[in-house]
């Protein structure tokens, strides 16, 4: 019994062994037939091809950048009253030629490799149709964004108001997919063009400022009329280079229940308004206190 258990454990180790020999014999004979020199030649030569096309895109993309800077920067020196436009056509032009250059820098790379690109390209065709369903909103957003573009409705640095989507701040960018822009807290936003509806620019315009100063008209509405409009004249020497009209004093208006103020309107450039509005508020309210007139300041209750 124990000879048989001696010569069936012998046996099985003897199958083993030779199954591993063979299994190693095979793997040597693989490894043996590569030829490695035609390995390393072609290693060598894709890899001094994929240097040259990254040095050749490396050269076309800074070339391509530097003179598409030139063409605008001269446009600029030409055309200074049109600078914004300018400059987002410039930041357009930027990213197609990007866009352009890195879809050949990538065919070039896998055509180097061996990949077959037609047949890539072929085979995306007979996906396309399905890609296409699902790419109906990238559609939306190259064709809102042409619009926008062509129309002149926005330009980089214009501080527009996107109603639909209750956000307003200054353009940062605009590209035929999306659209970038900075709130006044620092909130950037990026917003797809296919969500922008309604576009109120408030950088086409000088904006108007109302300035309203509540007074006590029992107090003589000639003298504090004339008060303001002294300071009125003092501030437009002042702040000459930023107002476009006026200040024109409106006269007495009626905030409700009782409560009156004296308006004055203005046109300014844009982007001053809410400064120049803090700055006539402040010069009224000191020259009507200096001069002992009452500044109402109870809750103005509307309705009751």
């Amino acid at each position: 019994m124990f000879l048989f258990t001696t010569q069936t454990v012998d046996s099985s180790s003897t199958n083993v062994v030779d199954q591993a020999t063979e299994q190693l014999s095979a793997w040597q004979k693989y490894w043996q037939a590569i030829n490695w020199d035609r390995v390393f030649s072609i290693l060598i030569q894709k890899g001094l091809t994929i240097l040259a096309v990254l040095l050749l895109f490396y050269l076309i993309r800074k070339i391509g950048s530097f003179l598409i800077n030139q063409s605008f920067e001269r446009q600029k020196k030409k055309m200074t009253d049109n600078a914004t436009r300018i400059e987002t056509i410039h930041a357009l032009s930027i990213n197609i030629f990007s866009y352009t250059l890195f879809f050949f820098f990538l065919y070039s790379i896998l055509d180097t490799l061996g990949i077959p690109v037609g047949s890539l390209l072929a085979g995306a065709g007979i996906a396309g149709i399905a890609i296409g369903l699902g790419a109906q909103g990238f559609t939306n957003d190259i064709i809102t964004g042409f619009f926008i573009i062509m129309e002149q409705q926005i330009d980089v640095g214009d501080y527009i108001r996107l109603t639909d989507l209750s956000v307003e701040g200054t353009v940062t960018s605009v590209g035929i997919r999306m659209l970038q822009m900075k709130s006044t807290d620092g909130t950037v936003h990026f917003i797809p063009n296919r969500n922008i509806t309604t576009i109120s620019n408030l950088s086409r315009a000088h904006m108007q400022v109302k300035v309203d100063i509540r007074i006590q008209p029992d107090e003589g509405y000639d003298k504090i009329s004339r008060l303001i409009d002294e300071a009125n004249q003092k501030l437009a020497e002042e702040f000459n280079d930023e107002i476009f009209d006026g200040p024109s004093l409106f006269g007495m208006v009626d905030l409700g229940n009782s409560n009156y103020a004296i308006r004055t309107i203005l046109y300014v450039t844009n982007g001053k308004q809410y400064k120049l509005q803090e700055e006539f508020l402040s010069a009224y309210v000191k020259i009507l206190t200096k001069n002992g007139f009452t500044i109402p300041n109870n809750p103005i209750s509307i309705g009751k």
